[in-house]
């Protein structure tokens, strides 16, 4: 089922890449057909080129959203070689049969990034190329379709190896990518339209797959869909696997909410220490300290440049991954002295409005959770202090972002003992009392985070016979009054939120 090629259609937005493919179709014999700057473009390589007017006898017209769209162009190119009537038809139009279409799509996406003026994006939305794509790709028992510049390459090589012919195999292979390179466009133009609305399907498409040295065991395969270069500049060490991925994600969630300097420590999702101080070094030595044994082989985050003194400071344990917003060059001397240890320049913060995850066979949809609390309803025995507060609203923040069920321990914007992932409240709130004893500090005045409601008071009365004096937790439980009550009996603070932070 090898095909040679005799006629090709090129007309394309993107014209890298392209000389040689121009010049060996030259070499090669082909009859090229084209467009606009494209046939400007393969003139200027000495290769011969047929205007697509004078093959349709229509100019280009509507200013140029009708160049290609004519039988006598698609014509050529959905014509079955094997079926007589096809042929007898085009011998009868005078039809010129097209064994190649290169082809792209404008740029939609880069326009919708570049300008919200709304009639520059729909000039973007092409029309031609895209029917181009799907007529060729349809056809592709006799014709080889390339959608994208990403392709030039491999048409190229098949173009030298086949001296002009292709399998069938091959054309299959072209087709797939570009029915691929159409879906993803029709997915980004959907997009654009339904922004705010209600829709009907669950669509996404996201490029540039990177294969991942495995998935979250070495026995499952994992891929990456994205760009990591947009948001990171990666300064050093080995690629970034399937679970730093996950790792690395979770960490960058959690700084953002933060705007005093604060360094958090991240594993397996949850944050196992976590401060705020005057300064960085500080605030590392802090956050390290809330769980020196979790801390090891962790992954590190800050929202301040780092300093020399920090470097050598967290350059004493074992970590596999560092992002922070910038590095002086003295601190990346210190931290590059291992070659495997990965640091990421955060350029960007993150931008899903979303997030959704596969179950059941389909999808769950949700919004990030936004924000920590919808009130600050002083319930206890006296309104929280100055210093109570910061401590509330700190411990607030490091709970959402733990693995429900969760209660987080802060003591001077300090995380001090946490439970997380945990079958029940109670459990949670035993297993972070049991880290802060372990790692010997005091619970004397520290406050207590919850991200869900107390079903009864029992955690309220744990947390006072510690030492704790103030808590913060959403309520809306139908026994909120027990826990209340107790607190105001017995001098405690509550605040109440009315925000749950499930997290699952």
């Amino acid at each position: 089922m090898q095909k040679q090629i005799k006629s090709a259609l090129i007309s394309v937005f993107y014209k890298d890449n392209l000389e040689n493919i121009v010049k060996t179709l030259g070499q090669q014999g082909v009859t090229i057909y084209s467009t606009g700057g494209t046939q400007k473009f393969i003139e200027e390589q000495g290769v011969k080129c047929v205007a697509v007017e004078d093959l349709t006898a229509y100019p280009s017209i509507l200013g140029g959203r009708v160049k290609t769209l004519h039988p006598k162009v698609f014509g050529g190119i959905l014509a079955r070689r094997e079926n007589k009537q096809d042929l007898e038809q085009l011998a009868q139009y005078e039809i010129p049969e097209i064994d190649l279409v290169i082809v792209d799509l404008y740029p939609f996406e880069e326009t919708v990034k570049s300008t919200s003026e709304e009639q520059a994006i729909i000039e973007k939305i092409d029309i031609g190329g895209v029917s181009l794509i799907r007529a060729a790709g349809k056809n592709y028992k006799d014709v080889v379709i390339v959608a994208s510049k990403n392709q030039y390459a491999d048409l190229e090589k098949a173009l030298v190896e086949g001296k002009g012919a292709t399998t069938l195999e091959q054309r299959r292979q072209f087709a797939a990518r570009a029915f691929e390179v159409c879906a993803h466009y029709d997915v980004a133009i959907a997009g654009y339209f339904l922004q705010n609305t209600e829709k009907d399907y669950f669509q996404l498409s996201v490029p540039q797959g990177q294969v991942c040295r495995y998935g979250e065991n070495p026995h499952q395969k994992g891929v990456f869909y994205g760009n990591l270069d947009d948001m990171f500049d990666k300064l050093h060490g080995k690629e970034l696997s399937y679970n730093n991925l996950v790792d690395v994600d979770a960490a960058v969630q959690l700084i953002a909410e933060f705007t005093d300097t604060t360094f958090a420590v991240i594993k397996h999702t949850n944050v196992c220490g976590i401060a705020t101080r005057a300064t960085l070094a500080a605030a590392w030595e802090a956050a390290l300290a809330g769980d020196k044994e979790s801390a090891f082989g962790g992954v590190l985050v800050c929202n301040k440049t780092v300093d020399a003194a920090t470097a050598q400071s967290i350059s004493e344990i074992f970590f596999e991954i560092l992002i922070a917003p910038g590095f002086e060059p003295a601190a990346l001397e210190i931290l590059q002295a291992k070659k495997n240890r990965i640091l990421l320049l955060q350029k960007q913060p993150l931008k899903t409005p979303q997030m959704f995850k596969n179950v059941l066979n389909g999808v769950l949809v949700q919004d990030n959770d936004e924000g920590s609390f919808k009130t600050w309803d002083e319930s206890g025995a006296q309104p929280a202090t100055a210093a109570q507060k910061a401590d509330l609203e700190f411990a607030n923040i490091v709970c959402k972002h733990l693995k429900s069920n969760a209660i987080a321990l802060v003591k001077d914007r300090q995380l001090v003992g946490k439970g997380c992932g945990q079958t029940s409240r109670i459990d949670a709130l035993r297993h972070a009392i049991e880290k802060a004893k372990q790692f010997e500090f005091s619970l004397q005045g520290a406050v207590m985070a919850s991200d869900a409601f107390f079903p009864f008071d029992d955690c309220v009365r744990i947390a006072r016979a510690e030492g704790i004096t103030a808590i913060i937790q959403p309520g809306g439980s139908i026994r909120d009054n027990d826990s209340i009550t107790y607190a105001k009996e017995n001098g405690m603070a509550m605040v109440i939120t009315g925000m749950r932070h499930f997290r699952h």
